[in-house]
């Protein structure tokens, strides 16, 4: 499965997170699909489900046969009817929802067997940006970045609009420098959910919201993960032989039977910023659409009316 392209536009791969549970979101997304699917797998905003709407957007910097889905076998009668017509090569399904650092971790390792030379950036499948276009133009430079700056992992910060405690905050440092532009700094620190004092605090101090998209080098994301969670890793290696063998599915099920939730955000960026990048990313209009009045803010800047929020009939009607 090792890819053999020399191009730097043929090593870029992307890796969209499918997994989660979304639960804070199901009181809407019920109200919605009649169903507890997670909020990838939901129409949220318009007709388009956000995993579909992740994919239309990555495809304009990825090709379909380099870019992957992570997902989760128990979500399947929701994603089942989907991802219909994309390769099983391309799907990489856990048995179960461990959090996004086993999930981060499970998709490197499938991505080292098939490009070790890979510069990989992850999209989370339930975020919005009002503009495309300029997040395209962002993701590209940070590729480019990525690439040329093999030693740190690039964040896309966005600056924020309210001392927001339920995000991550990137607090930047001095440029990275050439051939990087000034807009890509090191990461002085990385504050996972503070306090709304200190968000309040840390908007002054021209801190950035942490996007959770990311870009890097496949050994580099891989070393971050290695010296934050050195056992989460010896677990994983210990079944790297079985990944794309007939005895992948059994051995995966054992592993996360065995291992704990962890958080790529808490417990691999908040002790690695030495090893970050932060890009500087404006005029995106970004919303993680985490909380039922964040996806009413956003239908609001769209011109939608929020009342179907309140009505189960009214949800369906106004998926149009």
């Amino acid at each position: 499965m090792k890819f053999n392209g020399s191009d730097s536009l043929s090593r870029r791969w992307a890796l969209i997170l499918a997994g989660g549970d979304g639960k804070r979101l199901l009181p809407l997304t019920r109200r919605i699909a009649g169903d507890d699917r997670p909020k990838q797998f939901c129409a949220v905003l318009g007709n388009e489900i956000l995993l579909h709407q992740t994919q239309r957007r990555v495809s304009q910097l990825v090709q379909p046969q380099r870019t992957l889905l992570v997902l989760t076998r128990t979500h399947e009668p929701f994603y089942a009817d989907k991802v219909v017509g994309i390769p099983p090569s391309r799907l990489l399904i856990q048995p179960s929802n461990q959090g996004t650092a086993p999930a981060i971790l499970y998709s490197l390792l499938c991505l080292c067997e098939m490009d070790p030379k890979g510069v990989v950036a992850f999209f989370p499948s339930d975020h919005h940006f009002s503009d495309d276009e300029a997040f395209i133009g962002y993701i590209d430079a940070a590729y480019t970045a990525a690439a040329s700056r093999p030693e740190v992992v690039i964040l896309l910060g966005i600056p924020p609009e309210t001392p927001e405690s339920e995000y991550g905050w990137i607090e930047p440092g001095i440029p990275l420098g050439a051939p990087v532009p000034d807009s890509v700094c090191r990461v002085r620190r990385f504050w996972e959910k503070p306090y709304q004092a200190i968000a309040a605090a840390l908007i002054e101090r021209g801190c950035l919201w942490n996007s959770f998209v990311m870009v890097g080098h496949v050994h580099t994301f891989l070393n971050l993960i290695r010296h934050a969670l050195p056992r989460l890793v010896e677990a994983f290696e210990s079944i790297r032989p079985s990944l794309f063998t007939a005895s992948a599915r059994t051995a995966l099920s054992e592993l996360y039977s065995g291992i704990r939730a962890s958080s790529f955000s808490q417990d691999v960026l908040s002790v690695q910023a030495h090893n970050l990048a932060v890009l500087r990313a404006t005029g995106l209009g970004w919303s993680d659409l985490g909380e039922p009045s964040r996806v009413r803010s956003v239908l609001e800047r769209k011109g939608v009316r929020t009342e179907w929020m309140d009505a189960p009939e009214g949800a369906r009607q106004m998926q149009g």
